[in-house]
């Protein structure tokens, strides 16, 4: 896998790609404060495939938004649209984890003339909250921003403090955790800083409800893939079995391992898309 970099029209999209041009395209979405690395340890498995795992904006080496801006669910996938219409993309998978999955339901939804499989890593369609709950929803998100903006950058101590962290916080094996942490720190006048943009730990400004989340899902028409991990986030996979009849051509299946269970066990997630993507037949 080696980097490469997109231009959008007032930002730039970075990633990690494995050159098979020619080959079915994977474009590979990851999860919040994770990067394209995220996809390195699948890679291997996906020879037969032009991989191509996205730093979204504010991640990895891609550009932060405009220090006026804020980070919004939904500008992710305008982005990821302006991706595939700036570099011709067609017919394509769309291959999501966490975060990078719930955009990706969306983006699928949305534009599913584009997209010819969609296969999701522990997520199911967007998160919600009660339309009742919106007026305190942006209150908290305004109020997080300004507490954020008030206070000082931290910066990383060590690089094996960080990883430590990671791995602790995101349920993941160390080295899992180192690969991330690589493409997320950099050095800068002899101390560590981070890539990733903190503004995107503040709270979203508002969530979709429970209807307007089935509507996306019903909305899928490629064959989708829905991949859950047996020591995963609980509250996800409860959520999610109440989703699966919302997807007509769907299959799901349950893996071992935890929320980055495409890291710590790629071998099984792999086999299960290349089974999936070599029986799924597409539509037309």
């Amino acid at each position: 896998m080696h980097d490469v970099r997109f231009s959008l029209s007032n930002l730039h999209i970075s990633g990690l790609t494995n050159g098979n041009q020619g080959k079915p395209l994977i474009i590979a979405l990851h999860g919040w404060l994770d990067n394209a690395a995220s996809f390195l340890p699948l890679a291997k498995y996906l020879k037969d495939y032009h991989l191509v795992a996205i730093d979204f904006i504010g991640h990895g080496l891609s550009s932060h938004r405009s220090p006026d801006a804020h980070y919004h669910q939904i500008d992710f996938v305008h982005d990821l649209h302006e991706l595939v219409v700036t570099q011709g993309y067609e017919n394509f998978i769309l291959l999501g984890h966490s975060m990078g999955g719930i955009v990706g339901s969306m983006y699928t939804s949305s534009f599913p003339e584009f997209v010819s499989h969609y296969i999701t890593i522990e997520s199911f369609g967007p998160l919600t909250k009660t339309a009742q709950s919106s007026p305190t929803q942006m209150r908290e998100s305004i109020e997080s921003r300004l507490k954020l903006a008030a206070r000082e950058a931290k910066h990383p101590e060590n690089f094996d403090t960080v990883v430590k962290a990671r791995a602790k916080a995101g349920d993941l094996s160390i080295e899992a955790a180192e690969l991330l942490v690589n493409r997320n720190i950099y050095e800068q006048d002899g101390a560590l800083r981070f890539r990733t943009d903190r503004r995107l730990r503040t709270i979203s400004s508002l969530r979709v409800t429970d209807d307007q989340a089935q509507h996306f899902m019903r909305n899928i028409q490629c064959p989708t893939l829905a991949i859950m991990g047996d020591k995963g986030y609980e509250m996800m996979r409860d959520k999610v079995k109440e989703r699966f009849n919302w997807v007509e051509n769907l299959q799901h299946v349950t893996c071992k391992g935890g929320h980055h269970l495409h890291m710590d066990n790629p071998q099984e997630i792999a086999l299960h898309i290349l089974q999936f993507l070599q029986s799924a037949p597409q539509i037309e």
